[in-house]
């Protein structure tokens, strides 16, 4: 069954959810006790938890300095994504010809546990699982320098790829793109696998894209009705001075 998530690991995703969202802009300053304060712990998780996001390049770390959010552009995280994708298709490719009866085994049944899961709509679950679907792949590779590689990659990208889970139906669409690649592995056709994983990793992308766009012009719009309502209350202060003279 997949693991659960340890107490800094779900503070870390729940920071990474507001960095993304724009809570915590570019430049911001993510001071630990106010963190601490806004999620309702101590201090502890949350310095284990801004260690971990430090590995994904959402944040910078210094010591004495603290932790601010970094500033991605597009180009570097398109850059990313290319990379991931390449990675993992690898691992799709390297398992399709190297993994064990046993592994094989425990991937199709993985598979099927997390067709469950999305069909429920457990959203939750489903994240944690497909971490667990896609790290079978790459223990599946059998090289370690590949597997070493593509778990950097992930831990880098892990708040965005999480994100897509966001859209609606993602979570049906994710588990037939896995499909694909599931059998392609197990009928041991490895340019199948290589060519599955490509277009699954593509479109957790375009998922991602998608979502930032309506994120980015929900925060604008956001920013705008905040502009309007400074600029308003003038005239009704006015007129609140007006009926006092009268």
């Amino acid at each position: 069954m997949p693991a659960s998530l340890t107490r800094s690991e779900s503070l870390s995703d729940r920071i990474a959810d507001a960095i993304l969202s724009g809570e915590f802009p570019p430049g911001a300053r993510l001071d630990e006790q106010v963190l601490a304060t806004r999620f309702g712990v101590s201090r502890t998780p949350v310095r284990d938890a801004l260690r971990l996001l430090n590995g994904t390049g959402l944040i910078d770390l210094r010591p004495r300095f603290g932790a601010t959010v970094r500033t991605i552009t597009p180009d570097q995280l398109d850059m990313l994504f290319i990379a991931m994708g390449e990675i993992e298709a690898t691992c799709a490719r390297l398992s399709t010809l190297s993994m064990t009866p046993a592994e094989r085994a425990q991937l199709r049944l993985l598979h099927e546990r997390m067709g469950v899961l999305a069909e429920a709509g457990d959203h939750d679950s489903y994240v944690v699982a497909n971490q667990d679907f896609h790290g079978l792949l790459y223990e599946g590779a059998h090289n370690t320098v590949v597997d070493e590689i593509a778990r950097n990659l992930r831990r880098r990208l892990t708040p965005y790829r999480r994100v897509q889970f966001q859209a609606p139906g993602r979570l049906a669409r994710s588990h037939a793109e896995h499909g694909l690649v599931v059998r392609a592995v197990l009928a041991r056709d490895a340019a199948a696998a290589n060519s599955a994983m490509l277009v699954h990793m593509s479109v957790v992308e375009d998922a991602f894209e998608t979502l930032d766009a309506q994120s980015a012009a929900a925060r604008e719009a956001a920013g705008e009705r905040a502009r309007d309502r400074l600029e308003r209350p003038a005239a009704p202060l006015r007129a609140g001075k007006a009926r006092l003279q009268r």
